[in-house]
């Protein structure tokens, strides 16, 4: 008699640790999809009046750690001047346009342009489904003195849209992860 208990109970001691496993497979959840980084190769900022047409490029066709960037800058801008401003992203290895992703994100991006105080001001043209700035479009509004330094342009990856200052342009507060940064060496005349 003592055998066919044992042999119960191990029948019932598997049948149990089978229903828990069992269950326990049922609730596990299938893991988020994780948007890789996007190598982005090319930055290009096109800056336009009536009567001009500026193009600031950074190609870096290894990447980043590997040789520096081509950077080119076609014109000096002119003081006192208002520009219409878009930029884009490149992966010019893949053929990809990131814009068009940094688009469909809008919510996860925006573009921060920094310069010194003489070189003027950046109003942001476009906003994401929450009314939050992109900054794909923009307008660039020349100071009144000729100037030169660094023009930054950097693509941020999440960033906090809400902090302080965030949605008039100011990287600060911004968080998130940088997605690009370049450095264009400019002139206002």
């Amino acid at each position: 008699m003592k055998t066919i208990y044992q042999k119960k109970s191990v029948y019932l001691g598997m049948l149990v640790l089978s229903i828990f496993s069992f269950t326990s497979c049922e609730n596990q959840t299938t893991p988020e999809e994780v948007n890789e980084d996007e190598l982005i190769t090319t930055v290009e900022v096109t800056l336009i009046t009536d009567s001009q047409t500026i193009i600031l490029k950074s190609v870096d066709l290894d990447g980043p750690g590997g040789a520096d960037p081509i950077i080119t800058v076609t014109d000096p801008l002119t003081k006192n001047t208002v520009y219409s401003g878009t930029v884009r992203f490149l992966n010019e290895l893949e053929d990809e346009d990131i814009t068009e992703e940094v688009l469909a994100e809008a919510e996860e991006h925006q573009v921060f342009y920094q310069a010194p105080t003489a070189f003027g001001t950046f109003t942001y043209d476009d906003t994401d489904a929450d009314g939050k700035p992109i900054g794909l479009e923009f307008t660039f509004t020349t100071g009144s003195t000729a100037t030169s330094g660094n023009l930054r342009v950097t693509l941020i990856h999440e960033p906090n849209k809400s902090g302080i200052g965030v949605a008039e342009g100011k990287i600060a507060n911004a968080g998130g992860e940088s997605d690009v940064e370049v450095d264009f060496q400019v002139q206002i005349q």
